[in-house]
């Protein structure tokens, strides 16, 4: 359920489920995976446990997000329940509420998302604010930014420090993006050499290279650039 354009009382929760095309390949990519562990083969049965263990892991994560994500919203402010844990924001220390497209996500069901922005420049996703449970997305933000300016004691206007921070943070954003994704790669590049180490009859390292690499890439990465966005990003006028 979401406003009606009357109150600033309002709570979002998910209402419409995934599409069928993503269901499916949600269970695709989980079936191969348990199918691939439960192969007889070589690889020791410690390995495989852990592997099912992530998988375990990760698909608990998502059903305690679907089944409690929710974004509330009141005379106090924003309240923000996912998976594990709860934030609140309230409206002074509230900066922005913006609609964003998400990159790379045209065929995905959820296109545009919205962010809930404080004064320090940190970003919040707002759970169920988006254009699959919202068809009128924008139109819902805007009534909610027009009840709310009175909660907020000010009016939505830019100030340029604060946006200054946002582009900075979103500069170290991706700076983390990438140095995960450098991490990942090792992580799989240390999971094929193992594999191959155990089915030639080498002595397998699996902490050396499934843990030990990929965290000594990520903080090879992260630090330079980070400071590679900081010098990036443009100081406010």
């Amino acid at each position: 359920m979401y406003g009606d354009g009357r109150g600033i009382e309002r709570e979002y929760r998910r209402w419409r489920k995934a599409s069928r095309g993503r269901i499916v390949f949600a269970w695709i990519i989980s079936g191969n995976c348990v199918f691939q562990m439960a192969r007889p083969d070589s690889i020791p049965v410690r390995y495989k446990v852990l592997v099912l263990a992530l998988i375990a892991a990760l698909a608990l994560w998502g059903v305690l997000a679907t089944l409690r994500g929710l974004t509330s919203v009141g005379a106090d402010g924003v309240t923000v329940r996912g998976a594990f844990r709860v934030r609140r924001r309230a409206w002074h220390d509230i900066y922005d509420l913006r609609v964003e497209e998400r990159p790379k996500q045209s065929r995905a069901d959820v296109r545009w998302w919205t962010w809930l922005y404080d004064n320090d420049g940190r970003r919040v996703p707002l759970p169920n604010v988006d254009d699959w449970q919202l068809p009128d997305l924008r139109a819902e933000i805007d009534d909610l930014r027009t009840v709310a300016a009175a909660h907020r004691g000010m009016a939505w206007e830019p100030r340029p420090e604060v946006e200054a921070r946002i582009r900075l943070r979103a500069g170290h954003r991706k700076a983390h993006e990438r140095a995960v994704i450098g991490a990942v790669l090792a992580f799989f590049a240390g999971l094929m050499y193992l594999m191959w180490e155990v089915t030639t009859g080498g002595e397998p390292r699996p902490f050396l290279l499934l843990l030990c690499a990929p965290l000594a890439v990520y903080a090879l990465l992260l630090p330079s650039l980070r400071r590679l966005a900081s010098r990036r990003a443009p100081a406010h006028a």
